[in-house]
């Protein structure tokens, strides 16, 4: 059961990453609109284009790297793409609520801030795997000693 806990942040976070990797990978009508809004924001006009595959790509390493040895900077990878994204939410045009589309690409309502919302689920998971993982690296060294036998806190 302690096991099943313990990994429940890391399959969330890789629920929502790879979930989303389709949109980003396929350029759905969310994803040209998303990443067309932060090209033309930030001037980056390779961002329209690109911008999507670097994240995609990004999320996708964090994935792996939740189910391996390497799991502490998975989450640390998952932080900073997820703190990107907040931002970006936040601080840019962007905004919190982001549009529907329907088939034929037209704007049919909006998400009611999900995406939004995720992301700042995500980010909060992946905060607490690398806490945790910070707190039982410094417990394991508080219960080794030194040469004279005393803990090293």
């Amino acid at each position: 059961m302690k096991k099943i806990i313990r990994y429940l942040p890391i399959v969330f976070i890789a629920f929502i990453f790879l979930q989303s990797l389709v949109f980003k990978f396929l350029g759905s009508y969310e994803t040209q609109y998303i990443f067309g809004v932060l090209s033309s924001w930030s001037g980056l006009h390779w961002f329209r284009d690109y911008g999507a595959y670097l994240v995609g790509g990004s999320e996708l390493i964090a994935t792996v790297l939740l189910f391996t040895r390497f799991q502490f900077y998975g989450a640390l990878l998952s932080v900073g793409v997820m703190t990107g994204a907040i931002f970006f939410h936040l601080f840019t045009p962007l905004g919190v609520l982001m549009p529907e589309f329907n088939a034929a690409g037209e704007i049919v309502g909006n998400d009611s801030g999900v995406l939004f919302g995720m992301a700042c689920l995500v980010w909060l998971a992946a905060c607490f795997v690398v806490t945790r993982h910070v707190l039982e690296k410094r417990a394991a060294a508080c219960q080794a000693s030194n040469a004279r036998g005393e803990p090293l806190c």
